[in-house]
């Protein structure tokens, strides 16, 4: 990625914390590491949640049949205009992902299969988590999965353990990867299924 890239990474994090949860992009192993934990043999339409600048995008990009239906969802305005330009054939669409059902019926779709996400979510209050969660699980089609990756230095926070204790209550399936020491910070993946 160009260093411009990470330096708007970065600057889009120092403006919203709230909503951009780390100082760079996802490192390649952590983007391979989630997208590698779906059964693409079970995919034909998914979504990606908060693509940022695109580390998890190009992944899935390389990774996903021709046949599978892709769309991402990213609140961030420059965000869309990186990727734009960076994947110029790719369906993005500048909304909040609480919408994903509107938008997967935009592309003619009634469920999706699959959710990759690059969301922050400790960083998110109790009501977002579960609006955000619900709005997942409501677009979701039967034996859906989700993946994405929480970072080691977070897991204290009261909002991580929020977090992983809603990832149960949602789904009847819950595992979690090994930890990608090579990610800054280092990161591991939740993998999720109905």
């Amino acid at each position: 990625m160009p260093q411009e890239s990470y330096a708007g990474f970065f600057m889009e994090f120092l403006k919203n914390p709230g909503t951009v949860g780390a100082v760079a992009p996802s490192s390649q192993r952590l983007a391979m590491q989630t997208v590698n934990a779906i059964d693409w043999s079970r995919v034909k339409a998914l979504a990606e949640f908060g693509p940022g600048t695109g580390a998890i995008t190009q992944i899935i990009l390389d990774r996903k049949p021709a046949d599978v239906h892709f769309f991402a969802i990213e609140r961030c305005g420059r965000f869309v205009s990186v990727l734009q330009e960076r994947f110029p054939g790719l369906k993005v669409f500048e909304d909040n992902v609480a919408n994903v059902r509107a938008v997967a019926e935009s592309q003619g779709l009634k469920s999706i299969d699959a959710v990759i996400s690059g969301l922050p979510w400790s960083s998110f209050s109790d009501e977002n988590q579960t609006e955000y969660l619900e709005a997942l699980v409501d677009v979701l089609g039967p034996g859906g999965q989700f993946a994405t990756y929480a970072y080691l230095t977070g897991l204290p926070l009261p909002s991580a353990r929020r977090f992983r204790k809603k990832l149960h209550k949602f789904f009847k399936h819950v595992r979690c990867t090994r930890t990608i020491w090579r990610n800054m910070p280092p990161a591991f993946v939740y993998h999720c299924s109905l």
